[in-house]
């Protein structure tokens, strides 16, 4: 099965540039919005996984969200779906708190053909389990962010 690619913007940031303060942990640490093109008609539901590959032990999750409506647009400051637990230790969102230097933030989008059945505050490797064989299309949006 080909998977489709989903087109996912902010209008808060544009792709490889900085994400602003306001969605970091230097402020208000909340969501920024995201703009979703290109969702294919049969999707189910839309999981969302944000990180950051260059955390200095491994790649830290800043979000997992799953059972997102498949609808264009994620909105700022908002819980769109299931959230499961962070690298923080805490359900939801937690923005961009890199220790030093300057850090990738990807924000993943991928379409499901079906909605998942999993509790708030599951893991990233058990929704990464529960998604195998059910991506349909997928995408990214990569933000930078430097608390200097």
């Amino acid at each position: 099965m080909d998977i489709q690619n989903i087109k996912v913007f902010s209008s808060a940031f544009e792709s490889n540039h900085t994400i602003p303060r306001k969605y970091t942990c230097n402020a208000e640490n909340i969501n920024p919005p995201l703009e979703f093109i290109s969702i294919p008609e049969k999707a189910e539901s839309l999981v969302l996984i944000m990180d950051d590959p260059d955390a200095p032990m491994k790649i830290f999750t800043h979000w997992i969200v799953w059972n997102i409506v498949p609808i264009a647009k994620i909105d700022e400051d908002s819980i769109p779906g299931v959230e499961g637990i962070n690298d923080f230790r805490k359900i939801g969102y937690g923005g961009p708190c890199p220790p030093s230097g300057t850090h990738r933030y990807f924000f993943r989008v991928y379409a499901l053909d079906k909605q998942l059945g999993l509790k708030a505050g599951t893991s990233r490797k058990k929704l990464e389990s529960e998604m195998i064989g059910h991506i349909i299309a997928e995408g990214e949006l990569m933000g930078k962010y430097s608390k200097t």
